[in-house]
């Protein structure tokens, strides 16, 4: 019965990993897809608004955007359902009381994906918002080739109505820059998290496969807790008594 109930909390510990490392690996395809939509929005809001080749390049983003959005929910949903089968595991009658290691591996295991979840709705939003931008830029440029192609009255509005574009591309070139910037330092972030995340996994496998070492860091963290009460119930008594001495 131990055997086969260990055998099922392995099984669920695997499931859990692999999850993990394919959300991992689409969550990086997911922020290089955003970074790159970006640049390419950069360039087109450069090219002339006659070239069809911005839309259908755009198009072809905003599908793989759908296709690999919706995957990374079906992951995270997975995995969640995993998470939920592993906490029941633990709340089982047949789980001996003192199962601190697996409460610790599942809560590591919820710390994950919680980082992930909020790391796609994150880089989604951003998204959103670059796709929702480029489009109101679409729709200014037009309306300003619109304008360009009429008959030519009211020149100073026509001028207004350039400078205002201008303005309004810079401040859209400086945006996306700093998305750029952004999306390569949570590049870089997700790639040290990775290293943590193992190095740590790596840890909890030692201490699980020598319980004596875990016990002996419960002990000296026990031993550090009594000692630090004892010395602050001395600093305390020395207080009382220079104040005693102080007011005599």
């Amino acid at each position: 019965m131990a055997a086969g109930t260990s055998n099922y909390w392995e099984d669920l510990r695997k499931q859990a990993r692999q999850l993990e490392n394919e959300l991992d690996l689409k969550l990086v395809s997911f922020s290089k897809l955003c970074t790159s939509y970006s640049h390419s929005s950069a360039r087109d809001g450069r090219r002339d608004s006659s070239d069809t080749t911005p839309l259908l390049n755009g198009s072809s983003q905003d599908r793989m955007f759908e296709t690999m959005a919706i995957e990374i929910e079906q992951l995270l949903a997975r995995l969640t359902g995993v998470n939920d089968k592993m906490a029941e595991y633990t709340n089982s009658a047949g789980v001996p009381s003192l199962n601190a290691a697996l409460m610790h591996t599942l809560q590591r295991h919820r710390d994950i994906l919680q980082d992930y979840t909020h790391e796609f709705h994150k880089t989604k939003a951003n998204f959103m918002a670059i796709r929702e931008r480029e489009n109101l830029m679409g729709s200014v440029r037009k309306d300003i080739e619109s304008y360009k192609s009429g008959s030519g009255v009211n020149n100073r509005r026509t001028e207004l109505f350039l400078k205002e574009h201008d303005h309004l591309r810079n401040s859209d070139r400086l945006i996306e820059e700093t998305i750029s910037i952004a999306m390569a330092t949570k590049e870089n972030m997700t790639s040290q998290r990775g290293m943590l995340k193992s190095i740590h996994s790596k840890m909890n496998t030692l201490a699980n496969r020598f319980p004596a070492v875990n016990s002996l860091i419960q002990r000296i963290n026990l031993r550090k807790r009594r000692d630090s009460l004892i010395l602050g119930g001395v600093i305390g008594i020395c207080t009382i008594l220079l104040l005693l001495y102080a007011f005599h």
